[in-house]
């Protein structure tokens, strides 16, 4: 436990001991937490256990759902994800929200549209008129790509069902003016993106870092966790969603884009006023959503509180009736740095700097390319690490046509002068690389495991859509959560999540770059560093 944290205490918010030069994300601590809207103190948490006291000055940032861990199942392949969604569309009563950087336009995401007009018009068809909605939020530029798009796969929706389905493109306020004009289709995405992946259908949810593509369905690894009858959490997503489809493009039944009336335009309109906008709705979800749980902490402390009382002079037959006190805590990290919000980057560069001597710490990414205060974080504190990346081969660019089949070069180019920093520092032993490799697959898992010191199980999980690097923390909208559980059968199916990613790799030394296979032409080592920051 860390210093100063006592029973049945939360601690205070842990700033990071020695922040990068480079970055500043710890100094915006105090704004977000004096925040205008209303702050409801938490009382002591007497009914968390000891562990998980070292993670809840979290909560300080971020609404806390604390849940059963039975209602956590972690997926290991693209295959079951794929067959949950079509089978969660189909069930689903209520809401089906969506978002993704895009969907695909092959048959297996036919075949998701597909379920989605069947859910629909079952819907119709029971009350004559439909209580099931349907809300998507893809990424303008990656959605409108070609001529068959996302968007051509949805208007059909649209044209159905145009009372129940909302699509929503984000388009970033960066990519604008001159900028817009000149730079072609399949870069214009470099700029920022709607990156955030999540899935719900009514109370359930899913959090991956996979988008809606065949890929992602058959021999692309990533991850993904559900969290099943979770009313509170599903809120928070629909709204969060929610907020993001207000400020981006609707998508209309004939293909064009439209913006909802009164709302200030992404990339026509003023951007610092277009940003102020987006900044309040998406932090007023935050906000409103924090405060009801920690409305909702106290009123179930004051209810066990009594319910203590009162079972004390009752059968004890009446336990049965009483909901069991969570083992799980999920905590929302946000990250919209276009719009001032750097929830996500906080939390993790808290965490890396928190972990104590005899800490293990596993992180994964497709695409290695860290920001430079992770960087000095992982090298300057005391945890073990152990960072899994993809080989070459296994790299979502690999074998891409034209500029971008040499980016897997770069990522080898980046990868190799991280690793020549570690045993400058002679911190080979603590600090590991790893390289994922499968025959006929691409690899696009991302994510921590922290284990502490002394366990042989990880009590916490980041999940979700950012990769560590800078596009994450600068340029696109990301969500992950951060899973916190004192449950040991979860935290099983957490190792062994970790077991199975890990399995499929072997350890980076200085032979691996001696490899014919990670030779880097020239002109990639000088261009590398000028474009590393959109890639």
């Amino acid at each position: 436990m860390a210093q100063g944290a006592s029973r049945g205490r939360p601690l205070p918010l842990l700033l990071p001991r020695f922040p990068s030069k480079k970055s500043s994300s710890w100094l915006l601590l105090a704004p977000l937490l004096t925040s205008p809207a209303p702050v409801v103190t938490a009382p002591p948490c007497s009914l968390c256990p000891e562990g998980a006291h070292r993670f809840q000055w979290i909560r300080n940032l971020v609404p806390e759902f604390g849940i059963s861990s039975s209602h956590v199942k972690v997926l290991s392949s693209p295959a079951e994800f794929y067959e949950l969604l079509k089978a969660q569309i189909k069930t689903a009563k209520q809401r089906v929200v969506m978002a993704s950087l895009y969907l695909g336009t092959g048959l297996l995401e036919q075949e998701l549209v597909d379920c989605l007009e069947e859910a629909l018009e079952k819907s119709l068809r029971a009350k004559g008129s439909s209580d099931l909605r349907v809300s998507i939020l893809l990424d303008f530029t990656r959605g409108s790509r070609g001529r068959r798009n996302s968007r051509t796969m949805l208007t059909p929706l649209l044209q159905r069902f145009p009372h129940h389905v909302r699509v929503s493109l984000f388009h970033t306020p960066n990519l604008r003016g001159l900028l817009r004009l000149l730079i072609p289709e399949r870069f214009n995405e470099t700029i920022g993106l709607q990156h955030i992946k999540v899935y719900l259908f009514d109370d359930n949810v899913i959090l991956s870092g996979a988008n809606l593509s065949d890929l992602y369905f058959t021999n692309r690894q990533d991850r993904y966790v559900l969290l099943q009858d979770s009313p509170e959490i599903a809120d928070f997503f629909t709204e969060l969603v929610d907020a993001i489809g207000d400020v981006s493009l609707q998508l209309q039944h004939d293909d064009t884009v439209q913006m909802m009336e009164g709302m200030v335009h992404p990339y026509q309109g003023d951007k610092t006023a277009y940003c102020e906008i987006a900044n309040q709705k998406v932090m007023g979800v935050i906000n409103s959503a924090r405060t009801r749980q920690e409305l909702l902490h106290a009123k179930t402390l004051h209810s066990s509180q009594e319910g203590s009382r009162l079972f004390s002079q009752q059968d004890s037959r009446a336990s049965g009736d009483q909901k069991p006190e969570p083992d799980t805590w999920i905590y929302p990290l946000i990250q919209m740095k276009p719009f001032g919000i750097q929830i996500d980057e906080m939390v993790t560069e808290t965490l890396l700097t928190e972990a104590e001597r005899g800490a293990r710490i596993y992180l994964t990414t497709g695409y290695f390319n860290l920001t430079q205060a992770y960087m000095d974080l992982i090298l300057g504190t005391r945890a073990e690490y152990r960072i899994l990346l993809a080989s070459p081969e296994v790299n979502g660019f690999f074998g891409a046509k034209g500029v971008a089949g040499a980016i897997p070069a770069a990522y080898v180019y980046i990868e190799h002068q991280f690793y020549s920093e570690v045993c400058c520092l002679h911190q080979q032993e603590r600090v590991q690389l790893q390289e994922y490799s499968r025959p006929g697959w691409t690899f696009h898992a991302k994510g921590l495991w922290l284990y502490l010191a002394g366990s042989n199980l990880p009590c916490l999980t980041l999940i979700g859509s950012p990769n560590f690097g800078y596009r994450s923390v600068h340029r696109d909208l990301e969500a992950q959560v951060a899973i916190v559980t004192e449950n040991q059968a979860l935290q099983q199916q957490l190792h062994e999540e970790q077991e199975q990613l890990y399995l499929r790799s072997g350890t980076v030394s200085s032979s691996t770059f001696e490899q014919p296979s990670r030779y880097v032409k020239l002109w990639v080592k000088l261009v590398t560093p000028l474009i590393k920051n959109f890639f």
